[in-house]
């Protein structure tokens, strides 16, 4: 298949074509990915929970292991302070499914903005992209040689604009009919210039056109 047009100001369209989709597409990224970072920031409480619940299970798990060694009532002395150090690690365990929660959020909004965006365009890039390579590829697999330009001609004659057709002669489906070279040649680069293919090289002592 062909991607790119044979002729230099289509194929130059085509590549702006395609930097204006990345840029497109680059552009939602970024805004997603600030848009990601935004919410993130809605995790900082968590992590700020996290870090106090860490610290003081801590800090009541060694105060814990220090009265556990009071002869006699060291571990019901203990139990208050393990008791409290679970407490602390719950409110650790609830700093974590804050963050989590934050992140999941940024994830999913980063996703719903830029996914919309970004899939319209692709798709629509992709499609047409897609539908030209057919065409020129199929179009340059028919024409190799002056013989093959009759068929391209009967169909620019149905699909080229009316103001084309007037500019290469003024009867062109009768000098189609008539199978004028010249005019044959000159319908048929309308149509493979349209498709993306240059026109076969015009044999020696071949008529060719210039134009009205």
């Amino acid at each position: 298949m062909r991607f790119y047009a044979q002729d230099g100001p289509r194929r130059a369209r085509q590549v702006v074509g395609d930097l204006a989709v990345l840029a497109w597409v680059a552009a939602w990224v970024w805004v997603a990915r600030r848009l990601h970072d935004v919410v993130a920031r809605l995790g900082a409480p968590g992590r700020t929970l996290e870090d106090a619940g860490t610290s003081l299970r801590d800090s009541l798990g060694s105060a814990g292991d220090s009265v556990a060694g009071i002869p006699v009532v060291g571990d019901d002395v203990r139990a208050p302070f393990d008791a409290a150090g679970g407490a602390a690690a719950s409110i650790a365990a609830a700093g974590v499914q804050v963050q989590e929660g934050a992140a999941r959020l940024a994830l999913a909004a980063a996703v719903a903005v830029a996914l919309g965006p970004v899939l319209v365009v692709l798709v629509a890039w992709l499609r047409a992209r897609v539908s030209f390579a057919r065409r020129a590829g199929a179009a340059a697999r028919l024409v190799d040689s002056a013989a093959d330009l009759d068929l391209f001609a009967l169909r620019a004659l149905a699909t080229q604009p009316v103001t084309r057709l007037a500019h290469v002669c003024d009867d062109p489906a009768g000098a189609w009919r008539r199978g004028d070279p010249d005019v044959v040649r000159a319908l048929a680069a309308l149509e493979l210039r349209s498709l993306g293919v240059r026109p076969p090289a015009v044999a020696p002592g071949e008529p060719t056109f210039s134009g009205r």
